[in-house]
């Protein structure tokens, strides 16, 4: 089994008994453990797998990190675990900034079992960093997180490789957040830099208030417009046919479906709608059914979650928003995106409703 199957393996689980993993101790058994021999550390080898390692820091005596990890008899790697629903923060690394310093371990790592936050001494050395420069969550994982992990993987674990790329990976993954915050809310200095890249007149006060607005919601659209564009290329490249079937015998039972035909508008629709509700859930949870009456478009697959159903199979066309039942007419396909509010809310209602 691939690491990748391994991790989504171990997300897996967490979905399954999620009400099961109550404290830190079930994170560390359900999880952490799992994880770590993911890696391919024997985690039932004490001289591998060290539990409650010690060492005395300072005048704090007798303090503990949750797992030490050794290889070739050194120690290269310290986690601090805490409970699946803590919110990782600064202090809750303490142990591991006091513990980084006395050890040979070059890296640190802070856990609740479903985030994993990668430390090491990139800025000062033998001082580990107050940022991470590595970090996933196993229920979000994709190749670029898989390649660096397995870095880590005792079968290829190297020192050099790894503090190679990590100054890369920490900054660019700073960049990646200072981008989002952007895009959530511009600071003022990056609407002034636009302000002084479009317009011409004085930059008043009442002009940066516009300009603010005007930031944020185009940085929201290039982001769409290129999930969109990315959406499109995925799907127009050519796909491998499967083997086809036998035919049927004539007296076969007919397939209800098999005159169900999604058009290209109906295909564009899906992608717009995935592209304006990623700003909320992940796009794997937006699924496509087609019907001979209209194409739907569904929350977790469930058609008690319809997002909108897109009503294009006659001459007019319509979208019908939730379980409003109301057929709002558009024009072309790409008025769609003048309902993002509207699609964002009936998945937010949706979300509460889980939650509640």
């Amino acid at each position: 089994m691939d690491l990748i199957d391994k991790i989504k393996e171990i997300a897996n689980r967490y979905d399954k008994q999620a009400a099961n993993i109550q404290t830190e101790e079930a994170t560390k058994n359900a999880l952490i453990m799992p994880f770590i021999a993911a890696l391919g550390y024997d985690i039932f080898n004490p001289s591998e797998v060290i539990p409650e390692f010690t060492a005395d820091v300072g005048i704090k005596k007798g303090e503990k990190v949750d797992y030490a990890i050794k290889k070739d008899d050194q120690i290269i790697m310290l986690f601090e675990c805490k409970h699946c629903g803590a919110n990782l923060q600064n202090e809750h690394a303490s142990q591991l900034y006091r513990y980084f310093h006395t050890s040979a371990a070059r890296f640190g790592v802070l856990t609740n079992g479903l985030i994993y936050q990668f430390y090491s001494d990139i800025e000062e050395p033998n001082k580990m960093d107050e940022k991470p420069f590595f970090e996933i969550d196993i229920r979000d994982i994709g190749d670029n997180h898989i390649e660096e992990l397995k870095k880590f993987a005792k079968s290829n674990f190297s020192l050099t490789d790894i503090l190679t790329t990590a100054s890369s990976l920490k900054y660019k993954g700073e960049l990646i957040k200072c981008l989002e915050r952007e895009a959530e809310a511009p600071s003022d200095a990056l609407v002034k830099f636009f302000v002084s890249q479009i317009y011409t007149g004085r930059a008043t006060q009442p002009i940066i208030e516009l300009f603010s607005k005007l930031v944020k919601e185009g940085l929201n659209e290039f982001i769409n417009n290129r999930i969109n564009l990315r959406l499109k290329s995925a799907l127009s490249q050519p796909q491998i046919k499967a083997p086809q079937p036998d035919p049927e015998p004539a007296n076969a039972p007919i397939d209800e479906k098999q005159d169900v035909i999604t058009t290209q508008e109906e295909t564009d629709g899906f992608l717009i709608v995935k592209a304006i509700a990623r700003q909320a859930i992940k796009l794997d949870r937006i699924v496509m059914r087609d019907t001979k009456s209209y194409c739907g478009i569904l929350l977790d697959d469930n058609n008690r979650k319809p997002i909108c159903r897109l009503h294009f199979n006659a001459s007019k066309k319509y979208i019908e928003l939730g379980r409003s039942g109301e057929r709002i007419p558009i024009i072309e396909v790409d008025d769609i995106y003048q309902y993002t509010d509207q699609i964002l809310k009936v998945i937010d209602d949706y979300e509460k409703v889980g939650e509640s």
